[in-house]
């Protein structure tokens, strides 16, 4: 019985030893397979990497690209702006000031509006319609006898002589204070402006105790002006001109008494950049 056993048991042992190796062995090669896995995954995986990295990387280019094209484009709009352009002959503006002006023209009267023909016109009008409102012409109750205008770069204010002055006098009608203050207030923020001021006349003879004739009562009225802007409102004098012109740049022909009252006038004459002076008069309000 012993014998038997013996035998027995060694065959058993020697089949769980063979089912034992076998298990193993699968084991040992499912462990190859998730390590084969595993390795192609992580070959994979920084594959991707890679790839996003390169993705990555491009989309950086691109914006950087963009942001490149953005700079340039702000680069050529600025020097856009300020390229600029001829008015007849008669002046240069900017593109930047070529919209201001427009903005301006859209707050004027369409029937004053619709007598612009060309640039030059309509920059006159633009011009006169912000002059006026920075100065507050019609503190002197008469707008009409105002007239604003370009020529050959040079912005002229012509101001009928009764808003300014009593007949054959050169001594300034108080009145007219807040117009001038206006003006010396516009013309201190831009120390580039020189500025003349010339007397004009009609051509009716004038001889009493304060002038001789109508040559020292035009120097002497622009004098007046002159010596208001440098001494009241402190206008740098190195900046001002008087000229006295007489009878002899008439508008119109002295015949009658309406083209005589023209042509008794005092003319402020200002030489600016004028897209400086544009933007100037554009903004919201001058300082008193």
């Amino acid at each position: 019985m012993k014998k038997t056993i013996i035998p027995i048991l060694a065959l058993i042992l020697v089949a769980t030893s063979c089912v034992s190796k076998k298990k193993y062995v699968a084991l040992e090669n499912q462990i190859t397979n998730v390590k084969g896995t595993l390795q192609k995954t992580t070959i994979e995986k920084e594959e991707l990497e890679a790839k996003f990295a390169n993705i990555e990387q491009r989309v950086a280019n691109y914006y950087e690209k963009i942001n490149s094209l953005k700079i340039d484009n702000d680069k050529l709009q600025d020097e856009n702006d300020v390229k600029l352009d001829m008015v007849g002959k008669t002046a240069v503006i900017s593109n930047k000031t070529r919209k201001s002006m427009r903005e301006t023209l859209s707050k004027v009267d369409p029937v004053i509006l619709a007598t612009a023909k060309t640039l030059k016109d309509s920059l006159n009008i633009a011009i006169s319609y912000n002059l006026k409102n920075k100065m507050n012409s019609s503190d002197l109750n008469g707008t009409d006898d105002i007239n604003i205008k370009i020529e050959q770069t040079v912005v002229m204010i012509s101001i009928s002589d009764k808003l300014l002055f009593n007949t054959a006098s050169f001594r300034v009608k108080s009145g007219a204070y807040p117009f001038l203050e206006r003006l010396a207030n516009l013309l201190k923020l831009e120390p580039s402006m020189d500025v003349m001021i010339e007397g004009h006349t009609d051509s009716q003879s004038i001889n009493n105790e304060d002038v001789q004739d109508n040559w020292e009562l035009s120097a002497k009225r622009a004098t007046a002006i002159v010596r208001i802007l440098e001494g009241k409102h402190k206008v740098d004098g190195s900046r001002l001109i008087a000229a006295g012109r007489g009878s002899t740049m008439p508008l119109m022909p002295n015949t009658s008494n309406e083209n005589r009252a023209k042509n008794r006038r005092t003319k402020i004459i200002i030489l600016p950049n004028l897209d400086k002076f544009f933007a100037l008069i554009a903004e919201d309000k001058i300082k008193d």
